[in-house]
């Protein structure tokens, strides 16, 4: 079967960046139905037996799945000499891997998720990775899913108050920051977790509205209409990475690549 490989900083991440991949591919192949997809292709990690695989373990599974004759070469600079911005050496060894993966699994594309946490670099970083491979065989398909500033930022993005008490909630937050955290949560790039500025950190937003509730956190990818993401979305990258799929990874069904 085809494999999809999807490297994350958590499981959270993958749940979502997979689930809303999910959702866009049934909304734009009209004959692609939900209950098929597990038949067409399969989310792994860089290791065989794994649904995803975490930047922060890159190092690690280099070491342990490296084969004895691939060889990453030198990494420095892009093909046009130019240095390789934050998390593009990284990602770069991610890809590299991947071909050198191609000769013995069937794997279409590769997701790269990350958090951008404040450093719109690291997907300039992600992009260079993904035009250095852009034109290389066999084919690979590189979606980039960055989040801005966290992945907190998109749940918000899909939240709409289901009861008077979420509305109340909501309204008063709207209030107290000026500005609504879910249709603006790109707003929120507060890392703290105490002070006055933890209400801007959309971690502690987001539990403020929803508590610790993961089953309500869900509903906010899975239930909102992928439109209204898509306008939510644009200053967090959500809108950017639903594009991508639609654009990039939905073809390779369009080209029955995937089987």
């Amino acid at each position: 079967m085809s494999e999809v490989i999807v490297i994350v900083e958590s499981r959270a991440d993958w749940q979502i960046a997979t689930e809303l991949a999910n959702r866009v591919l049934v909304e734009t192949i009209d004959w692609l139905e939900e209950e098929n997809l597990q038949y067409m292709f399969q989310w792994s990690g860089l290791e065989e037996g794994t649904e995803y695989s975490c930047w922060k373990d890159i190092k690690k599974i280099m070491r342990d799945v490296r084969p004895p004759k691939f060889k990453l070469g030198f990494l420095g600079q892009t093909r046009d000499g130019k240095k390789f911005k934050p998390d593009g050496v990284a990602a770069m060894k991610v890809l590299k891997l991947v071909r050198f993966l191609q000769k013995t699994r069937d794997i279409q594309a590769v997701f790269l998720i990350r958090d951008l946490d404040n450093q719109p670099d690291r997907r300039k970083g992600l992009e260079q990775a993904r035009q250095e491979h852009c034109d290389r065989q066999p084919q690979l398909e590189v979606i980039l899913g960055t989040a801005d500033p966290k992945r907190e930022a998109w749940v918000l993005n899909g939240f709409i108050p289901e009861n008077p008490q979420e509305a109340q909630i909501l309204t008063e937050i709207t209030t107290q920051l000026a500005f609504d955290p879910c249709t603006e949560a790109h707003k929120l790039r507060s890392t703290a977790k105490e002070g006055s500025d933890r209400y801007r950190n959309p971690k502690i937003i987001l539990e403020q509205i929803i508590g610790k509730n993961e089953e309500r956190e869900q509903q906010c990818w899975r239930n909102t209409d992928l439109a209204i993401l898509r306008d939510r979305g644009v200053e967090t990258y959500l809108t950017t990475y639903l594009n991508e799929i639609e654009q990039r990874f939905a073809l390779l069904f369009r080209n029955k690549i995937l089987t």
